[in-house]
């Protein structure tokens, strides 16, 4: 019973927030740029926790309390990206390799949900998990542009020091804020996708532990 309610309740705390980081990552006119920050950090510090809670209450090694581990550890990467004074790029390297982490945690989970096909609500573990590895895959997408733009932005303003017309400086800064714009689309697409899966595959752990739960009162019962 206990391992049950650390389940679903990681896995509440873990949609909980990847709807915080969605918010954050997208750019509502009402929230300014800090806040937005912080949302994301809280964000994943609830899915690193709620992802720990959901390892912790798998109790055996299964392929699920493997890819619940390594989404934990991704958040985490995510995290120190955030939060430490690294160098922009290091951050950026930082937070793109914590989403590829997810991802792979998430398929992870994944593998185990086909294997197991004692719950009949399975399918939405399933589609839960593939939601979130492909949200988590788009964000390290998104996050490899904006790894290129910067870069970019740091060769051309290095050019401009030595020899650039006016004309060429502008057209090459277009292009780096279309890059970027593409950058930022794909990575708040890819934190709601991840945001529904997280949904999804909570409403798939509480119907999967209530039957659970209901098995074992029926054999309770019949003793």
């Amino acid at each position: 019973m206990e391992n049950q309610l650390k389940e679903i309740f990681g896995a509440l705390l873990a949609a909980i927030g990847t709807i915080t980081s969605a918010i954050g990552s997208t750019p509502f006119y009402f929230i300014s740029s800090n806040v937005r920050k912080d949302l994301n950090i809280y964000g994943n510090v609830l899915q690193a926790v709620g992802n720990a809670l959901e390892a912790d209450g798998q109790g055996e090694i299964s392929l699920e309390k493997i890819g619940n581990e390594i989404q934990s550890i991704g958040n985490v990467t995510v995290i120190s990206g955030l939060v430490i004074d690294f160098k922009e790029e290091t951050q950026i390297k930082l937070v793109i390799a914590g989403n590829w982490t997810q991802a792979l945690g998430g398929l992870t989970a994944l593998a185990d949900e086909f294997e197991d096909t004692s719950d009949k609500d399975e399918h939405l573990n399933i589609i839960g998990n593939l939601l979130q590895s492909i949200g988590n895959s788009l964000q390290a997408i998104g996050g490899i542009y904006e790894l290129k733009s910067n870069r970019e932005e740091q060769q051309y303003s290095q050019e401009n020091q030595v020899n650039d017309t006016e004309k060429n400086t502008d057209t090459k800064e277009d292009g780096k804020a279309d890059e970027n714009k593409e950058g930022q689309l794909i990575d708040i697409v890819g934190s709601w996708v991840q945001a529904v899966g997280s949904v999804v595959s909570l409403i798939g752990q509480i119907r999967e532990e209530s039957e659970e739960l209901e098995e074992s009162e029926g054999l309770d019962g019949s003793d």
